[in-house]
């Protein structure tokens, strides 16, 4: 009789104490509801007790949620469709707030991210969208971090993932950077010309001063052509070279008069 009686005592305190021992893992805070009202202490890791058939323990996760915003349809500033996507990251900073003032705070998160994700489409250009997509991500973290305060959610950060654009669009955008490519090419090539007139003008003009350098150059660009081993070499031959010959080269004396000789009684000169 005795042993039925500590087999029962034993059964009903495992019983109970198992009904009044909880385990809160690390990276969860455990909020109690005794008869339905919350209590204000926060249960922290490790073990906890509750008495049994009155409190209730509800675990909630203080991990960091990453939450991958479905892809959006929009039409931005600039009269564009446009499909975007973003992802979420957020963490409960209050369980007590998290778990009370909102029914599911993960769900809505999502429903807010998106409204405004649709909301920041409409209010940015296309080349917001694609180029300067920081500060779109700081104000769609505002945009969502404002409500998300009141369920005890902290965002920590919002990023926009992918814009898809229409076909039409990548082909006119595609036309756009080609053109705009020809146009910086055709300006490089001006202005290399350009640079290689004025210093074409200076040769000029120092060779202007010293005929013998033309002369100089005459003979390389003879070389640099004799280098590629053609069988026909056309040699411009300037007129102030022959010039120059003629001034650097001595006049030859002039022969003198030869005397008048009598044939058949005339007077003929000599040959």
């Amino acid at each position: 009789m005795v042993i039925e009686i500590l087999s029962a005592a034993v059964l009903a305190g495992g019983a109970w104490l198992s009904a009044s021992v909880r385990v809160v893992k690390q990276y969860e805070r455990g909020i109690v509801y005794r008869f339905g009202r919350v209590r204000p202490a926060v249960r922290g890791a490790g073990l906890t007790y509750l008495v049994p058939f009155v409190d209730r323990l509800q675990k909630v996760n203080m991990q960091i949620v990453t939450m991958p915003v479905p892809a959006q349809d929009g039409i931005t500033r600039d009269n564009v469709t446009v499909r975007v996507d973003a992802v979420v990251y957020f963490k409960v900073i209050d369980p007590v707030i998290a778990a009370v003032n909102v029914q599911d705070y993960r769900a809505a998160v999502a429903q807010v991210a998106q409204t405004s994700l649709r909301s920041i489409i409409g209010k940015s250009d296309l080349d917001d969208l694609l180029s300067n997509r920081e500060r779109l991500n700081e104000g769609l973290e505002l945009m969502i971090d404002s409500p998300a305060l009141d369920w005890g959610i902290h965002i920590d950060r919002v990023e926009i993932k992918d814009v898809a654009l229409p076909e039409s669009m990548k082909r006119s955008m595609s036309r756009q950077a080609e053109a705009e490519r020809e146009r910086r090419a055709r300006v490089i090539s001006a202005d290399g010309e350009l640079q290689a007139s004025h210093k074409l003008a200076q040769a000029a003009a120092q060779m202007a001063d010293t005929p013998a350098a033309l002369q100089l150059r005459l003979l390389e660009t003879v070389v640099e052509v004799a280098a590629e081993k053609n069988s026909t070499l056309v040699l411009p031959f300037p007129v102030e070279l022959l010039r120059f010959l003629e001034a650097s080269t001595p006049k030859a004396p002039s022969a003198e008069k030869l005397p008048e000789k009598p044939v058949n009684g005339q007077l003929k000169a000599a040959d």
